[in-house]
């Protein structure tokens, strides 16, 4: 493992336990979109479905666990924690999730590596993830919530994906026969998505003064 994939997979850690400590701390959800933590949990299950056939690594299993672990526990805290789902923007947070779900697993049926169960589940977790955070960021667009937390929470999970994308050129560059052509687009358009709210996040820190997102 080099520098890169550890250091993306340190910030993808650290934004989830940015949102816990929103969740947990604050008891608040404000301005956190229930849509995209459940299609996160679905990436992650239908992702590590091998977590207790294939060992990998000591490290890898835990990861598995962790990632799984915290995005069932977000959906819970949002939709069953008696205070933390009452700053639940239910109103707001109307972005048909469940349209995102049939598409990524024809698309993964259609296109993949191997025609195995595993192997298109592995595919289906890949497109799912690339477009889940469209959700959280339509509801950012009609809230205008940009508490610092909920921002640094995005933003981390923007900047893990890049770090991605910066580990895969390494890689390319260095390993023979590194190529996964699925794996790289699928996490470009999901870096892509994220450019409108880099933006105004690096105008912010650049000007020193809250984000504010365009009407």
């Amino acid at each position: 493992m080099n520098i890169l994939r550890l250091a993306g997979d340190m910030t993808h850690l650290i934004s989830v336990i940015v949102l816990l400590l929103k969740i947990h701390t604050i008891k608040s959800c404000a301005g956190i979109s229930l849509k995209t933590q459940e299609l996160y949990a679905l990436v992650f299950v239908s992702r590590y479905m091998n977590i207790f056939t294939d060992f990998i690594s000591l490290y890898n299993t835990i990861m598995k666990l962790i990632f799984l672990g915290t995005s069932f526990s977000i959906v819970w805290y949002m939709r069953y924690h008696k205070i933390v789902r009452r700053s639940y923007d239910k109103d707001q947070d109307t972005f048909r999730h469940y349209f995102l779900v049939l598409p990524c697993l024809i698309l993964a049926l259609l296109i993949n590596e191997r025609f195995t169960f595993k192997e298109i589940m592995w595919t289906f977790s890949l497109y799912l993830e690339a477009v889940a955070i469209l959700p959280q960021l339509v509801l950012l667009q009609r809230t205008k919530n940009t508490d610092n937390l909920t921002v640094q929470y995005i933003f981390l999970l923007g900047a893990y994906r890049a770090l991605y994308i910066l580990n895969w050129i390494y890689r390319y560059f260095t390993e023979p026969d590194y190529i996964h052509w699925i794996t790289w687009i699928s996490g470009l358009v999901q870096t892509i998505l994220y450019g409108d709210f880099f933006y105004y996040y690096f105008l912010s820190w650049k000007n020193n003064v809250k984000l504010q997102l365009p009407a």
